[in-house]
């Protein structure tokens, strides 16, 4: 067994560390204030190759695979969470469409997204289902050539600031529950397609999250994804796959709590003593410290694992609930450790408490995550 990194994946790690170092803290405050999508920041990123990092380079991307794009949302999560969220999700949806898309459409979306000329939005998640992904109800019918979609998603991830969106519908109502839906590619910019910037949120605040309607949105037959009917089944890959990059971004925050953590305990002094030195401060920080570390082997498998051909995605699942556990509970520890100091923004850990609970809400419940599981461990 080899624990080590490729030295290719150590340059990537430390290259996208610096790179958030260097252009994130100048942006955080006035982001998180104002709610504040980083559009000029995705190109930046995207010049040394870390917007769709996992696609193949044929179609743009720096080929890293899927452990490449986690030790980005792992090093981009240590600096600010929220502005890494928009680098790394400019991509998202576009998951799909390498592993299910036509040979064109591959080439017309996914280099222009590694460029960071194009933002996609995965369209997905409804006012009435969220976690029930087979209850969505928006609705595409055919008419002539085109396809004409009808509905409304909600906490749509860069909709508002998007080029083009892969939208979940209903193609084939009268079909089994999960055979009726597919997977369409919509041009933002689309008569009949309304976005609608969310704000008021806990954190993650400098992402884009939307509200999007369809009112009788043509588009061509041939913005079909993969197959007619098999669209449940490709959304349930994508998210498969991008668990692994979330419990990443879980991981840099962690990360980011105990390394602010160890360093305020260090200076501040109590009863004569440094914070450091009472046994509650170790009992907490060592808390941290082993649960990082469990998660970091959970990150690095899962995602080694599928860039090898052999996915476990119970493992994926394992990454992405251990994950978000841990992040809001460094988070907590963070916060506790700076005492009421850590509930002031002078101090970061009041936005890791904020940002992290998100991590156990989207791209899968906790609670869905352990029905998964839950029902993986009892299978002979």
């Amino acid at each position: 067994m080899d624990f080590e990194l490729t030295s290719e994946h150590q340059m990537l790690r430390d290259m996208t560390y610096r790179f958030a170092k260097d252009k994130f803290p100048p942006l955080t405050e006035e982001c998180d204030r104002e709610e504040k999508y980083t559009r000029d920041l995705v190109t930046e990123a995207a010049e040394v190759g870390l917007v769709g990092a996992w696609i193949p380079e044929e179609y743009g991307g720096a080929g890293m695979g899927s452990l490449g794009n986690a030790l980005i949302t792992e090093q981009i999560s240590r600096v600010d969470m929220a502005i890494g969220h928009n680098i790394w999700s400019a991509s998202f949806g576009c998951e799909d469409i390498l592993h299910y898309g036509s040979e064109e459409q591959k080439k017309t979306y996914l280099p222009k997204v590694c460029k960071g000329e194009w933002i996609c939005a995965g369209a997905f998640t409804e006012p009435n289902a969220g976690t029930d992904v087979a209850g969505y109800k928006t609705r595409a019918v055919k008419d002539g050539n085109d396809f004409v979609i009808t509905g409304n998603k909600i906490f749509i991830t860069n909709a508002s600031n998007s080029d083009f969106m892969l939208v979940q519908c209903v193609t084939n109502p009268d079909a089994k529950r999960h055979d009726q839906f597919s997977q369409i590619i919509v041009p933002t910019n689309t008569k009949g397609v309304t976005t609608n910037h969310m704000t008021g949120k806990l954190g993650l605040r400098s992402s884009d999250t939307s509200e999007v309607a369809f009112d009788e949105v043509r588009v061509p037959q041939a913005n079909l994804v993969g197959t007619e009917g098999n669209g449940f089944r490709q959304l349930m890959n994508l998210f498969d796959t991008t668990r692994v990059w979330i419990a990443g971004q879980c991981l840099g925050l962690s990360e980011a709590c105990l390394e602010e953590s160890v360093k305020y305990v260090k200076q501040r002094m109590a009863f004569g003593k440094p914070l450091g030195s009472f046994q509650i401060s170790q009992m907490k920080l060592t808390e941290m410290a082993v649960n990082i570390e469990a998660l970091r082997g959970l990150v690095y498998k899962a995602g080694w694992l599928i860039d090898n051909g052999s996915p476990d995605f119970t493992l994926s699942a394992m990454a992405k609930y251990f994950g978000g556990k841990t992040a809001v509970s460094s988070a907590n520890y963070a916060v506790e450790l700076h005492g009421s100091y850590g509930y002031f923004e002078d101090y970061p850990v009041q936005k890791f408490y904020r940002d992290a609970k998100i991590l156990e809400l989207y791209e899968g419940t906790k609670e869905a995550e352990i029905m998964t599981l839950g029902r993986h461990v009892q299978k002979d």
